[in-house]
């Protein structure tokens, strides 16, 4: 399982890299294994500005639907659109071409409430 040191994490499984007042947000490799092959990408919050831990969008597998949710208030000002065509991108590269979404942060202090990698490996116990 892939937990890059370099990004941090939230306990629903979404991760986060930090670029200046800028987050970019998508699912782990572990969300990703387990919802299986992910069939549709739903984000219907761009242009919104969120609160921390609010639904931001919706991920379609095979066999499920779960909820994406917000790490870090702020304005959604990018969504993924290659993901429309090729949503199987999120499970081939989770923390590349599969990131979902880009969000300019509101609260910089919210950062500090993410999970290391370390943190997070011990969450999901690999």
């Amino acid at each position: 399982m892939n937990i890059p040191s370099d990004l941090k994490y939230t306990k629903d499984h979404e991760w986060v890299r930090i670029e200046g007042d800028t987050a970019i947000v998508g699912i782990t490799d572990f969300a990703q294994g387990e919802l299986g092959d992910i069939v549709y990408v739903e984000v219907e919050t761009l242009d919104e500005t969120l609160d921390k831990d609010e639904v931001f969008g919706t991920v379609e597998a095979v066999k499920t639907v779960s909820d994406l949710f917000l790490p870090l208030s702020g304005e959604i000002i990018a969504f993924n659109e290659s993901l429309e065509d090729e949503p199987e991108k999120v499970n081939t590269d989770p923390y590349g071409d599969g990131w979902i979404i880009k969000v300019k942060i509101s609260d910089s202090s919210e950062v500090e409430g993410l999970l290391s990698d370390a943190e997070y490996k011990e969450l999901v116990g690999a």
